[in-house]
């Protein structure tokens, strides 16, 4: 199990004013978490999730992210180093934080395509689908009893030097028993704007829960992960490389679907930060309240 200092993420977290951060560097963001580099505790990212109602509730999804973990190993992929910590201080939700160890940022696959010939991407996508497809090969044996989900978009995977290819994206611990899902979805729901929660409730909620089961979904997701990172050139040739190796039965794509999804996915998510936005301006600003969350600044997608 990785070894850090638990005083020092303690400290943080007890002075943290999420608009005005000190005492860290922004790794990145999530739908409901920040990952952060911490002050005096280097070799780690700390990924912040102020999810919780009561210490119970968040030893239960640490418990679940444990499974889950767990679960991945099993089905073939390489996960970095990690441990859990919890945070109940007054004036605030329960604070559960996922840390593991840093990887080489430059090493991540998603920069990796701005730097690799045209031969070594298409290597490398190969890597990337085959390392999926450890998890429906997995699913396919165990289901219904058991079945996992993956986000397995181009920057959640980091491709060492060594030639090892580690999955990072471990923190929504998403799994099925006996076909039901074990992560309350209401969690996906905290950082939403409480006067939308409803609506996200009624239209989203149910497609983010259900969209990393599919391969098919899992698979346009890569593709149109491209978008985002700049690279559209590399989409018509991704998809002929999702195509070849898509696990049986499924149906293939075509660019068309993995435009169709990108347009959509984008309206989605720059709506949904415009108003996280708002959510923060009305609370810290009108009502004088605690806002938990660390906003990113403009996205480029």
């Amino acid at each position: 199990m990785l070894e850090i200092d638990r005083s020092i993420l303690e400290k943080f977290e007890s002075q943290i004013v999420p608009h005005q951060l000190r005492g860290a560097n922004v790794l990145g963001y999530g739908e409901i978490s920040t990952v952060f580099e911490v002050d005096g505790l280097p070799g780690v990212a700390c990924k912040r999730m102020p999810l919780f109602k009561s210490v119970t509730d968040a030893e239960t999804y640490a418990r679940q992210y444990a499974t889950y973990c767990g679960n991945l190993k099993t089905a073939g992929l390489v996960l970095p180093e990690d441990r859990t910590e919890i945070f109940d201080q007054p004036g605030k939700p329960v604070v559960l934080y996922i840390i593991q160890q840093q990887l080489s940022p430059a090493r991540f696959v998603h920069k990796l395509l701005h730097q690799l010939t045209d031969s070594e991407i298409d290597a490398l996508v190969i890597r990337v689908l085959t390392a999926i497809n450890h998890v429906w090969e997995f699913n396919a044996k165990h289901q219904p009893g058991l079945q996992l989900a993956i986000d397995g978009q181009l920057s959640n995977w980091v491709y060492m030097e060594s030639g090892e290819l580690f999955y990072i994206d471990t923190s929504t611990p998403l799994y099925r028993i006996n076909e039901k899902e074990q992560l309350d979805p209401e969690l996906f729901l905290q950082s939403a704007p409480s006067f939308l929660r409803w609506l996200i409730r009624w239209l989203f909620l149910a497609d983010v829960m259900n969209r990393y089961y599919d391969p098919r979904q899992v698979a346009i997701d890569v593709a149109a992960n491209l978008y985002k990172e700049q690279r559209p050139d590399l989409v018509p040739r991704v998809v002929e490389l999702i195509n070849s190796s898509k696990p049986a039965g499924v149906d293939s794509i075509i660019v068309k679907d993995v435009e169709k999804y990108y347009k959509e996915d984008k309206i989605i998510w720059v709506v949904f930060l415009a108003l996280r936005r708002f959510d923060r301006w009305l609370k810290s600003t009108i009502f004088r309240q605690r806002y938990e969350f660390v906003l990113p600044g403009k996205i480029k997608r």
